[in-house]
């Protein structure tokens, strides 16, 4: 019968361990999100040796990770669907192993379309559990502990990308690029035997229809607008093929919303949009991943085809950022639960946006120590974003929109997050074919990625001015 304790109720699990419980499943489900964000930042140092291996260009290359994120993107849709449906227990071990065999499955790819396939079916894996930890959190804490809970959670969705191209790099350099696949293995396997044992069985299942149409609409609106994006650079703006997809895209959207007003439960419910926070939160969270992704994919390039700086070198950069990101997390999950949530993600925004114009401002004159303070300072931003930003949007909804609410919001932020690394990658490869590809050319045209993201967060910084302000 000790076997069969994975198969124990939620209630006999809080008999069991009483308060420390929902600590408990919150440190199972962020040691999953871990190995799922493992496997988004840590892939980007190894964009130059992909390019070196199979003789192709940036932008191609660049498909092993936008196809990724389009796939964690698409991967969210259906999340709140499954989890009424099965259960969050069932949802998590199935994402979690998905996660593990396409990890081993690119590990041992021989071309580059067996990489990419593996990387959408982690992505894939990788989306489904994303929007669970925040679910888990509203539903598992009372309102004066949700800020220290945020900053647990998010202690794993931060950290990991600060800390990722440093344990990368050092892989690329000794093992090559295929060890990069195996970075989140232990992570997701601890994970997969913990949720075994210490995940409830769930308290109700419904059987409502999956919205396949509505899925089908916003997944070809999703691969439309990336392809159309990254065919700014092989194409150009006004390109037939480009236009094409500017068509398609707001042709499914359209579609959809107008599917969705006839449908009684869409995939995703417009009707929540008529929130004036929740959809400045929207826009924030994609403003917010735009910028985050395509800096984390901009800066470890950055250092090394502009500053020749090894793989590495480039990712121990960023390691000092990570011990700050440590030590900024718990203030800033104990200030969201003090301070308006929307203050302290505005907070956020500005503090981030400031260490991209440092890196625009200095340049290709900037030092290896400059680096590290301007990633230290960005770093210190994002530390304050992350446990406010979902609770300022999510905080003020009724428990019945949360499951869907907090897909929205993880799907603008990782739609954000795939138009972030391919306008980035396009962007700049389109000033290196300005001002070349040498120094100090290819200086300028990282510059002004920067800048661009500078901006971002500048547009960011003003949606979220206009969302409520509510106190725990």
């Amino acid at each position: 019968m000790r076997f069969l304790r994975h198969t124990t109720t939620f209630d006999d699990l809080v008999a069991r361990y009483g308060d420390r419980y929902r600590w408990i499943a919150l440190i199972i489900i962020g040691i999953g999100t871990v190995a799922g964000v493992l496997s988004t930042s840590s892939f980007n140092v190894a964009v130059p040796a992909l390019t070196r291996h199979f003789g192709l260009g940036q932008d191609q290359v660049q498909w092993a990770i936008t196809g990724f994120m389009a796939a964690m993107t698409v991967g969210m849709l259906p999340t709140s669907w499954l989890l009424d449906r099965l259960g969050f227990r069932v949802v998590f071990l199935l994402a979690l192993a998905v996660l593990l065999l396409a990890s081993i499955g690119g590990f041992l790819a021989t071309s580059f379309p067996l990489v990419v396939a593996a990387r959408v079916l982690q992505g894939m894996a990788a989306g489904v559990l994303q929007p669970m930890g925040m679910l888990a959190l509203m539903r598992l804490f009372p309102l004066n502990m949700q800020g220290r809970a945020s900053g647990i959670l998010t202690f794993s969705i931060a950290l990991t990308p600060a800390i990722a191209p440093a344990l990368a790099g050092m892989l690329l350099d000794r093992f090559g690029w295929e060890s990069i696949f195996l970075l989140g293995l232990p992570f997701g396997f601890v994970a997969l035997i913990a949720a075994f044992y210490l995940l409830p069985l769930p308290r109700d299942i419904q059987e409502k229809p999956f919205d396949w149409l509505g899925v089908i609409w916003l997944v070809l609106m999703t691969l439309s607008l990336i392809e159309g994006v990254s065919s700014l650079q092989h194409s150009g703006l006004l390109a037939p093929w480009t236009l094409g997809h500017g068509v398609v895209v707001i042709a499914a959207l359209l579609l959809f919303l107008r599917h969705a007003r006839r449908r009684p439960e869409p995939i995703i419910n417009p009707g929540l949009f008529g929130q004036r926070t929740f959809s400045m939160g929207a826009i924030v969270a994609f403003a917010y991943g735009f910028g985050l992704f395509g800096s984390t994919y901009l800066v470890p390039v950055f250092l090394q085809n502009a500053l020749a700086y090894p793989a590495s070198a480039a990712g121990m950069a960023l390691l000092p950022a990570g011990i700050a990101l440590v030590l900024t997390l718990p203030l800033a999950g104990r200030m969201a639960d003090r301070y308006p949530p929307k203050r302290v993600t505005l907070a956020g925004l500005i503090i981030l946006g400031a260490s991209f114009v440092a890196f625009a401002v200095l340049g290709g004159g900037i030092r290896y120590g400059e680096i590290i303070a301007a990633t230290v300072v960005g770093r210190i931003g994002l530390g304050l974003i992350l446990p406010a930003l979902n609770l300022a949007t999510l905080r003020h909804l009724a428990p019945h929109q949360l499951g869907q609410s907090s897909v929205i919001i993880s799907y603008a932020r990782q739609l954000g997050g795939v138009m972030g690394v391919a306008v980035t990658a396009v962007f700049v490869e389109w000033r290196e074919t300005v001002y070349g590809n040498a120094a100090p050319g290819v200086y300028s045209a990282y510059v002004q990625g920067f800048i661009l993201l500078a901006f971002v967060f500048v547009l960011a910084a003003l949606a979220a001015s206009q969302m409520k302000t509510t106190r725990p």
